[in-house]
């Protein structure tokens, strides 16, 4: 392919705005609103189109944060205490308690929009637990991205939307962050985003380890497959300070087929056994006073109680099963009318399918398939490989200015979210230390990035002239891999084996498996050790040279390059974050077996920054402080 022939596309902007997903459309949604005020342009550039865009893609069955404030049955400070707790004391109470405070809006909008969501006789929501309530959401996404673009429209001319268009690299000007560039994944054109200010909404990463399904399994995660650490990488680039690298999550998904198990823990109330039917939950108490305060909380953290199951299966107690049909009997045995029981197993019958049919419609396969009804037979339930969620049970992301009425004076820069690079803003799984936002956190979070990026507009609106021969630099290290292929694709006959190019898939391989083995995956117990890490750090080295050797026979596999490159950046600030704390603080996520216990001098944020000019990285601690 030719890059003479691709078009270069200049658009210049006001917010540009990158990601399609929940962040995203809160941040189109928000900022549409404020730009309208100040007549301010908004561009929304996503790699894939915004009705099934990021990790809502699929559809959701349940709503994970929302407070009920109104209802006073919650607090901000209850909440807070909650996430701080289940990521073992590592938390940003200014992040999380702003996301809270906004949250049920939010939630309030998704109705007036047409989600429907689950009532009770008296016009109350059904929670599944204490902070999520049930939805019907397969067309979860379809019907928020529809009011973001919508919202776009209302400014005219000055609100876009691109998309299809993969971006790969941050703009600098000095220290502030002034655009953007990528290319088409339909068409051969090159684009070069101008703004002034940038939100880095893109998502956080899967695929950086070896996943447990292979082979026709290899997307089936339940999570998009196609995030693949573009958030990381854009902000790392730009020299952003990262926090919480280390914090992957580690989810138990009903095994094979990756079907979320929240509603039957939270709203059936089923149990989780091993395979002698004991529940290890019980048996296994008193390793939980080990990890206290933490671990002696209720509810116990998600990485304690994944630690117990992976301690089963070590003893040879596996399979672990969750004793769904169980948790169905039981939830009719007090019903005495027989015609009333029948009827109510009837309707969680119907439920206990559209829980997957809602958002994971393999596993609704996979029952199907292998003949299991759940009300008469358990599932078998297992560890999934590490994701790097931070919306979710994770933490990793940017460290990002909280807000002014909230943050301690060394958290708060000027505008709440902006990375520590003048211009770039984050949210959703962009933005470190504030899990447990999920998708209606993540849509929050976008709209208070997006209000507090269009004040930095307003603030600054002077940007220099970009560099033509700057432009010319970014399109050729972009689109090489597409020469390296048609330079060399003839030397072999089988285009897969060629000794001067790699291809994006046996590239990712070779990441997946040196994370897998080095860095604690899933065929290794989630176990790792200073040795381990510093091995597999100079494994990636390797790795780092021979991306420049890439491949791509197309533009979707140009994008595939890009994506392998990007986990790759994801993968190195992991590793580099993880040797740096020396002890054990999430046990069920991964465990140091050289540094076994948590300790006190621990407890901090462990930061690290990749330094543009130098190309080297820096580790720093950051002290946890309460609310101001």
């Amino acid at each position: 392919m030719d890059i003479d022939n691709f078009e270069t596309v200049i658009i210049e902007t006001d917010l540009l705005i990158l990601g399609g997903g929940m962040a995203a459309c809160g941040a189109a949604f928000e900022a549409s609103h404020w730009a309208k005020k100040h007549n301010k342009k908004v561009t929304v550039v996503d790699k894939a189109s915004m009705e099934r865009s990021g990790a809502v893609a699929m559809g959701l069955s349940a709503i994970n944060l929302y407070l009920g404030l109104k209802n006073g049955k919650n607090t901000i400070e209850d909440y807070v205490k909650y996430v701080k707790n289940d990521l073992m004391g590592i938390a940003r109470d200014d992040l999380v308690a702003n996301i809270a405070r906004h949250v049920d809006s939010s939630v309030h909008l998704f109705e007036k929009w047409g989600l429907p969501i689950w009532k009770d006789d008296d016009g109350n929501y059904v929670n599944e637990g204490r902070w999520q309530i049930m939805i019907h959401g397969e067309s979860y996404k379809n019907i928020v991205s529809e009011a973001a673009k919508n919202a776009l429209k209302e400014l005219g001319d000055n609100g876009q939307y691109i998309e299809r268009v993969f971006i790969t690299e941050p703009i600098m000007d000095g220290d502030r962050c002034v655009g953007a560039a990528g290319f088409s994944v339909r068409e051969n054109k090159f684009y070069i985003f101008k703004a002034k200010s940038v939100l880095d909404v893109m998502g956080g990463a899967v695929h950086v380890f070896r996943p447990r399904s292979v082979g026709e399994g290899l997307g089936r995660s339940w999570y998009p497959p196609f995030n693949s650490g573009a958030s990381a990488y854009f902000t790392l680039k730009a020299g952003a300070e990262m926090t919480c690298q280390e914090v992957r999550f580690v989810p138990v998904r009903f095994k094979d087929s990756y079907g979320p198990v929240g509603a039957w823990f939270l709203l059936f109330k089923s149990k989780a056994t091993n395979a002698k039917g004991e529940n290890y939950m019980e048996t296994r108490a008193g390793e939980l006073e080990k990890w206290a305060p933490y671990g002696t909380a209720k509810p116990t953290p998600a990485n304690l109680r994944n630690y117990l199951m992976m301690l089963e299966v070590e003893e040879g107690n596996g399979p672990i099963y969750m004793k769904t049909d169980e948790a169905i009997k039981e939830l009719v045995t007090n019903i005495p009318d027989a015609k009333q029981a029948k009827r109510k197993m009837k309707e969680l019958e119907s439920e206990a399918w559209e829980d997957f049919l809602d958002m994971t419609v393999s596993q609704a396969l996979n029952w199907a398939s292998h003949n299991i009804m759940p009300e008469e037979t358990p599932s078998e339930i297992a560890a999934c490989e590490p994701y790097f969620i931070s919306s979710h049970s994770g933490a990793s992301g940017a460290w990002i200015s909280g807000p002014k009425d909230l943050a301690p004076d060394s958290k708060f820069w000027g505008y709440a979210n902006m990375t520590t690079v003048k211009g770039l803003f984050a949210a959703g799984d962009a933005s470190g230390a504030s899990s447990h936002k999920f998708s209606s956190g993540s849509f929050t979070e976008g709209r208070i990035a997006a209000k507090a990026a269009l004040a930095f507009c307003v603030d600054n609106e002077e940007i220099k002239p970009f560099d033509d021969e700057r432009i010319e630099e970014l399109k050729k290290n972009i689109l090489q891999p597409l020469l390296t292929f048609e330079q060399h694709k003839d030397y072999a006959n089988d285009v897969d084996v060629n000794p001067n190019f790699i291809k994006p898939k046996m590239f990712m391989f070779r990441l997946q498996k040196i994370m897998d083995e080095y860095a604690g995956g899933a065929s290794v117990g989630f176990k790792t050790s200073k040795a381990l890490l510093e091995k597999g750090l100079e494994f990636l080295q390797f790795m780092k040279e021979d991306a420049e050797k890439l491949a791509a026979s197309d533009l979707n596999e140009l994008m595939r390059c890009w994506e392998n490159v990007h986990r790759m950046w994801q993968a190195e600030s992991h590793l580099r974050t993880v040797l740096f704390r020396e002890e054990t603080r999430w046990p069920g996520y991964y465990f140091r077996t050289d540094h076994p216990e948590m300790k006190a001098e621990w407890e901090c944020f462990t930061n690290c920054k990749w330094e543009p000019e130098t190309g080297e990285w820096e580790m720093l601690k950051r002290e946890i402080e309460d609310l101001k």
